[in-house]
């Protein structure tokens, strides 16, 4: 069956018909002003017009301008469109000048050309474009009558906003009209961003949401604190208006500012503090063109490791992990953001010595970030030995082999719980961070500790369990309502790693600046309003009593002790002052292996508190099963 024909092109070659002979008598009117001349060269005219009828519309078509759906148009359309035009122009300006030489026309106006193709520029141009003007004008209108358009409020009119704007602008079928910005900076007050005012300050937010008919709130600034986010959140949910934001400045390290990157309001956001200035040097310095292994690869922060380190080049990656499913999980993210990056999967467990030493030997790591580790409080205080063999020797093992196999930096991971231990996770944590220290004391190597608290949802962490149990209808539990704990994005804490690291000169502990800490408390009632709800009413929130190793507050360092300013404002240093001499810490190690390898957690506990400075483990409850959740 033949096709039929396309009609809105058999158009657009009739108007293309009519601009021609339009264009031509332009050229000349804007040439001679209707004096004596224009009548004088009328014969040039109608040559010009007869031969531009000709050729324009054949180049036309060889270029595909009656191929097109113009109600599509793009940039890529424009372009055409001025080479076939000026092709065309020249075309008709080279016949002209043969018919002038062969003596069929009075003159050759070389002006008349040039004015002629500006018009056939903006009349070519603005034939096409006007399809598609049309089109999304009756496209939005008839969304609009079935109220299928929202219109969206803008909260930030920095780069993001306008990026977030450009974007809806560009994609129709979103179904988001950009109707305002709001922002604190007052220069951008009344000004326009393709073409969108801002309207204002956040201060005024609840006055233009009536005011512009707001069905959608997108929070477009990446670096905005917590406080700023959590005020608009507030205010949209009072006014029972959708709201989504962008991710927090860490997030979108790597990334681009895009619509697809909006997402709903979480917790991270609430508690997003002010980012710090970054050094991205520092990182590239250290990470360019080596061989970076990171242990414990597929935990939270592993992960997160492997997916910041792969932004700076590294000659390879090795992620070492216990858990095969989670190494493959990370294994297919980063091939499928970074496919030029080499990638060694390696499933081992850091308590193989024998293990470790294949790999270092096969792979010659030059840069290593130890991840690996137990890190859930109450389940290592009813598997004491675990913690040992895990956290205490899987760290012997590493920095042993880091020192035989010449590793130029190592970094290990530590927690706030290793400070004035109060559990057994904490005290093998310290324990760990002493052999890092001792390590580089003794060899002089550039091995440090970096020490930081809770991060926000992690796996295990109170982030994850709390919106289950509010997906479940509640309760919340908490175990007492003054709980306080330091919070951290994954994002932030790792970047900050990575800083501390392109810092380090060797037995270094660096503290991360944590902020402020928040009450449990008020951190689950936050959650529960995200979840759309209201805590007490719809979603009860019980206390279930402290558990055993948990204490109310975190320390980041040890009571008298100095910590030091760095180069950068949010990472710290810790003064060293470790209590046991290299020969004692081998000895106490030791000891404490072959006690885990008898199993006997009392003696452990005992020789823990004996040796670690401010251990408080024997004074802690004894542990029963139902407690650790």
């Amino acid at each position: 069956m033949k096709n039929k024909p396309n009609i809105r092109n058999r158009y657009v070659l009739m108007g293309d018909l009519a601009l021609i002979v339009l264009s031509v008598f332009g050229a000349l009117i804007l040439r001679f002003e209707l004096g004596s001349l224009f009548f004088a060269y009328l014969p040039f005219g109608y040559w010009m017009i007869a031969v531009a009828l000709v050729i324009k519309p054949i180049v036309y078509y060889l270029f595909g301008l009656y191929r097109r759906m113009w109600m599509y148009a793009s940039v890529e359309e424009l372009k055409l469109i001025v080479i076939a035009v000026t092709t065309a122009s020249i075309m008709v300006a080279v016949v002209m000048l043969i018919l002038f030489t062969r003596g069929f026309l009075p003159g050759y106006l070389r002006s008349v050309f040039v004015i002629d193709w500006l018009l056939s520029l903006a009349m070519v141009g603005g034939l096409r474009f006007a399809f598609r003007f049309l089109a999304e004008t009756r496209r939005r209108f008839g969304e609009m009558q079935a109220g299928r358009v929202k219109r969206v409020l803008i909260v930030g009119a920095g780069d993001a906003g306008a990026l977030v704007v450009k974007e809806l602008q560009k994609n129709p079928q979103l179904n988001l009209i950009p109707v305002g910005f709001l922002d604190d900076n007052p220069t951008k007050q009344k000004q326009q961003i393709h073409g969108v005012p801002v309207v204002g300050t956040i201060n005024d937010m609840t006055r233009w949401l009536e005011k512009l008919r707001v069905d959608e709130v997108i929070i477009a600034i990446p670096s905005a604190p917590g406080r700023v986010v959590r005020m608009v959140a507030d205010i949209a949910r009072l006014k029972g208006i959708p709201f989504r934001t962008m991710p927090g400045i860490y997030e979108l390290l790597g990334g681009k500012v895009s619509v697809s990157r909006l997402r709903e309001v979480d917790i991270t956001d609430l508690l997003r503090r002010q980012p710090t200035r970054i050094k991205e040097e520092w990182i590239g310095e250290v990470l360019a063109d080596k061989i970076v292994l990171v242990t414990g690869a597929g935990g939270s922060i592993g992960r997160e490791l492997c997916r910041q380190i792969a932004r700076y080049n590294p000659a390879e990656l090795i992620m070492l992990g216990h858990g095969e499913n989670s190494i493959f999980e990370g294994l297919l993210e980063l091939k499928d953001h970074f496919p030029t990056l080499t990638i060694r999967p390696v499933i081992a467990d850091v308590r193989d010595r024998m293990r470790l030493n294949q790999v270092f030997s096969q792979y010659h790591p030059q840069i290593v970030f130890h991840a690996a580790a137990h890190k859930h409080v109450s389940l290592m205080e009813v598997n004491v030995e675990e913690a040992v063999t895990n956290n205490i020797l899987g760290t012997k093992n590493l920095v042993d082999l880091a020192i035989q196999h010449r590793v130029e930096r190592l970094v290990m991971i530590s927690s706030d719980k290793a400070v004035r231990p109060a559990n057994v996770m904490g005290a093998t944590k310290r324990v760990a961070e002493m052999l890092v220290i001792d390590a580089a004391l003794r060899t002089g190597m550039a091995f440090s500790v970096v020490r930081f608290g809770n991060v926000l949802g992690s796996r295990g962490s109170v982030v994850p369990i709390f919106k289950q149990q509010i997906a479940r209808g509640g309760p919340v539990t908490i175990t007492h309502p003054d709980m306080k704990r330091y919070f951290m994005t994954i994002p932030e804490a790792v970047y900050l790693v990575l800083q501390a690291a392109g810092m380090s000169k060797g037995a270094e502990t660096f503290v991360l600046n944590m902020g402020q800490q928040v009450r449990i408390l008020d951190l689950a009632e936050d959650l529960i309003r995200l979840s759309g709800l209201e805590p007490g009413k719809d979603i009860e929130i019980v206390f279930t009593g402290v558990r055993p190793g948990e204490k109310l507050s975190e320390d980041l360092w040890d009571e008298g002790f100095q910590f030091l300013s760095t180069e950068h404002p949010d990472i710290f240093r810790s003064q060293n002052t470790e209590p046991l001499s290299s020969e004692r810490l081998a000895e106490f190690v030791d000891e404490l292996v072959n006690l885990a390898r008898e199993g006997s957690s009392e003696e452990i506990i005992h020789l823990l508190d004996q040796f670690i400075p401010g251990a408080v483990i024997q004074s802690t409850p004894p542990p029963e099963i139902t407690s650790i959740i």
